[in-house]
C-alpha cells in the first residue's frame, strides 16, 4: 500500500519520500507545456504559437479554478483521513465527484459556445482568431479529462499517496510528446492537432488513473448520489477563495509585466527567459507546500497540533537548505540557463543579472509556500487569499514599480526580492499569532 499515515512516524523521512514524487510530477507538468510550445513554435510558427498562447490564458483561468477546488479537496479529505472517519471520507468523495462532474460539463458547454466571444474580449488579433477559437473549443470539449485526472491525483495525495499520480502524469507527457508532431504535421491538423493531442493525452491519463484506483481500490468510491447541502457549501466555501488566490496571483504577475515592458524589448525578452527558469526553480518549494498541506491536514484531523508545528519547522528548514543550493547554482550557471531560451546580448545580460540578484531571495518565497500550505490545511482559505493579495498587490507590484523607478531595470529584481522577504515575515507572523489553528470544518468536531 503506497498510502501513508502522517500522524505517526519520522517527519523528515515522510517529507522527503512524499514531496519527491510531487516534485517530479510538477516537473513533468512543466515539461508538458514546454514540449507543447516547442512543437507548435517549430511546426506552425509565430501565428500558431500566438493563437495557443492567447487561448492558454483562458485555459489557465479555468485551471486556476480547478486548482482552487483541488486545494479544498486536499484539505477536507486529508482531515477526514486523519480523523479516521471512513463514512465521512466516502461521503465527501461522492460530493466532490458529483460537483466536479457538473462543473466540468457546465464549464465545457459555456466555454465551447462562447469561446470566440471570450477571445474577442481578450483582444485576439484577427489573423489568430479562427485558430485560437478552434484550439479553445476542442480543449473545452475535453475539460472533463483535465478536471478528472487532476482530481484523482489530489485525492491520492490527500490520502498519503504521491507516487501513483506520477504514473499517469508521465503517461500524459509521453503521449503528448508523440501525438503533437503526429497530429500537427503528419495529419496536417495544425493548431487543432495540438488541441486533439492535449485532450487525448489527458483523457488517457484520466482513464489510466480510474483503472488504477478501481483495480487497486486506492480510493473508496461509491455509486454517485445527490450530495448533502452542507458538504457542497463547505467545498465551495473553501474552493472559491482558493480559486481566487490563483487569480490574484496571475493578475499580480500581469501587473509586474507592465513594469517590465516599460524598459523595452531586451528587458522583456530577458525577463521572459528568466521566468521560464523561475517556473522550474520554484518547483521544490511548491512541492513542499503541497506535501505539508496533506501532512498537516491529516494531523489537524487527528488533533495532533504539536506534530503540525514540527511539520512546519522541518519543512521550512528543508526549504531553506534546498533553495540555498539552487541559489548557488543560479549564481554559477544563470547565463547558460538564459541562453537556452534566447541569444540576444541585451536580453541575456538582463536575464542573467536578474537571476543572480534574486537568487538568494528564493528561500524567503519558499517560506511562503510552506507556511501557507500549513494554514491552508486547517481550511483557512480566505486568510491565505488575503496573504496572497498582500504579497502580490500590497508588496510585490508596488515595490517592483518603486525600485524600478529608483534603480532602473536592476530595480525589478530588488523590488521583487524585498517583497519576498517582507511577505515571508508576514506569513510567519500570521502562522505564529493568527487563529488559523482554531478553524473547525466539520459539524461534531467542536467539543
Amino acid at each position: 500500500m503506497s498510502q501513508q499515515d502522517f500522524t505517526q512516524g519520522s517527519i523528515w523521512k515522510q517529507l522527503f519520500l512524499f514531496s519527491t514524487p510531487i516534485l517530479l510530477t510538477n516537473l513533468l507538468q512543466v515539461s508538458y507545456q514546454f514540449i507543447d510550445s516547442l512543437w507548435v513554435g517549430n511546426l506552425l510558427g509565430a501565428t500558431g504559437l500566438g493563437a495557443i498562447a492567447v487561448s492558454s490564458t483562458v485555459i489557465f483561468t479555468v485551471l486556476s479554478f480547478i486548482i482552487g477546488i483541488n486545494n479544498a479537496t486536499l484539505t477536507i479529505l486529508s482531515q477526514q483521513k486523519g480523523m479516521e472517519d471512513k463514512a465521512g471520507l466516502k461521503s465527501f468523495l461522492n460530493a466532490f465527484v458529483v460537483l466536479l462532474t457538473c462543473m466540468s460539463i457546465g464549464l465545457g458547454l459555456i466555454g465551447f459556445f462562447f469561446s470566440e466571444s471570450i477571445l474577442v474580449l481578450l483582444g485576439t488579433p484577427s489573423e489568430m482568431l479562427q485558430e485560437a477559437n478552434s484550439y479553445l473549443q476542442i480543449n473545452f470539449i475535453g475539460i472533463l479529462f483535465l478536471f478528472g485526472y487532476n482530481f484523482i491525483g489530489t485525492v491520492l495525495r490527500a490520502l498519503g499517496d504521491s507516487r501513483t499520480p506520477l504514473r499517469f502524469v508521465l503517461l500524459a507527457v509521453m503521449l503528448n510528446t508523440i501525438l503533437d508532431p503526429l497530429f500537427i504535421h503528419t495529419f496536417g491538423l495544425g493548431v487543432e492537432g495540438a488541441a486533439y493531442a492535449t485532450i487525448i493525452s489527458q483523457g488517457a491519463a484520466f482513464l489510466y488513473g480510474m483503472f488504477l484506483i478501481i483495480r487497486k481500490k486506492l480510493i473508496p468510491l461509491t455509486k454517485p448520489s445527490v450530495p448533502k447541502s452542507e458538504e457542497v457549501l463547505l467545498i465551495l466555501k473553501l474552493g472559491i477563495p482558493a480559486g481566487l488566490q490563483m487569480m490574484a496571483i496571475s493578475g499580480g504577475v500581469m501587473a509586474i509585466m507592465s513594469v517590465v515592458t516599460s524598459f523595452g524589448e531586451g528587458v522583456v525578452a530577458g525577463f521572459g527567459a528568466a521566468q521560464r527558469l523561475d517556473s522550474v526553480i520554484m518547483l521544490p518549494a511548491m512541492a513542499l507546500g503541497t506535501a505539508v498541506n496533506s501532512m498537516a491536514g491529516q494531523n489537524i484531523g487527528a488533533k495532533q497540533m504539536n506534530r503540525v508545528h514540527k511539520i512546519a519547522f522541518y519543512a521550512t528548514f528543508y526549504n531553506l537548505a534546498i533553495m540555498l543550493v539552487i541559489a548557488l547554482l543560479i549564481v554559477l550557471f544563470a547565463q547558460f540557463g538564459v541562453k537556452l531560451f534566447i541569444q540576444d546580448e541585451n536580453a541575456v545580460e538582463f536575464g542573467t543579472q536578474y537571476l543572480q540578484t534574486i537568487a538568494f531571495f528564493y528561500p524567503f518565497l519558499g517560506i511562503n509556500f510552506v507556511l501557507n500550505g500549513i494554514v491552508r490545511a486547517a481550511g483557512a482559505m480566505i486568510q491565505v487569499l488575503v496573504l496572497n493579495i498582500i504579497s502580490f498587490w500590497v508588496l510585490r507590484y508596488p515595490l517592483t514599480y518603486l525600485f524600478a523607478k529608483l534603480f532602473g531595470d536592476n530595480g525589478i529584481a530588488y523590488g521583487m526580492g524585498v517583497s519576498f522577504v517582507i511577505s515571508s515575515v508576514i506569513a510567519f507572523l500570521y502562522y505564529r499569532y493568527g487563529k488559523w489553528n482554531q478553524k473547525v470544518l466539520f459539524e461534531g468536531e467542536k467539543e
